[in-house]
C-alpha cells in the first residue's frame, strides 16, 4: 500500500530522492483518506527554504484545514501547480500526479530520521 522507494513521516508525508538528488514531496494515502475530500491546496513559495519536520503548507478538505509539514528541508525548486488548480489530485493519485513540492540543497542524512515503507505501516497500526 505505501511505496518501498520512498520514507515516510509521522506527520504523514513522504519524500522521494530523484537521481539528480532532488526530492520530491507528497502527503501519504492514509493523509488523504483522513483527510476526505481535498478542495484547496497551499503551497511555499518558489525558492523558500524549507526545515526538516517544519509547516511549509496547508490542505483544506471538506472536513478540515490541516497543517504540512516537509519530511526533509531543502530549497523549494518547484510547487505542483497541477493539484494547486486540482487539489482532487491528491486524493487520485497521492504518489503521482498529488505530489506537492520537488526540493534541491537536501541534505540525505535527514532520511535516517524518517521511516522506511514497512516501519511506517507498524507507525500506522500502533496509532490506531
Amino acid at each position: 500500500m505505501y511505496p518501498t522507494d520512498r520514507q515516510y513521516s509521522k506527520e504523514h508525508e513522504w519524500v522521494l530522492l530523484d537521481i539528480d538528488g532532488r526530492a520530491v514531496v507528497g502527503v501519504t494515502e492514509y493523509a488523504q483518506e483522513q483527510l476526505g475530500d481535498v478542495v484547496f491546496v497551499d503551497l511555499p513559495e518558489i525558492g523558500s527554504i524549507v526545515i526538516q519536520f517544519d509547516k511549509f503548507g496547508e490542505v483544506e478538505s471538506v472536513k478540515a484545514v490541516s497543517d504540512v509539514y516537509s519530511p526533509i528541508g531543502g530549497e523549494v525548486l518547484e510547487v505542483n501547480a497541477a493539484v494547486i488548480d486540482h487539489p482532487e489530485l491528491i486524493n487520485e493519485d497521492p504518489y503521482g500526479k498529488g505530489w506537492l513540492i520537488r526540493l534541491g540543497s537536501v541534505n540525505p542524512i535527514e532520511l535516517e530520521k524518517l521511516m522506511s515503507s514497512g516501519e511506517y505501516e507498524k507507525f500506522l497500526a500502533q496509532s490506531e
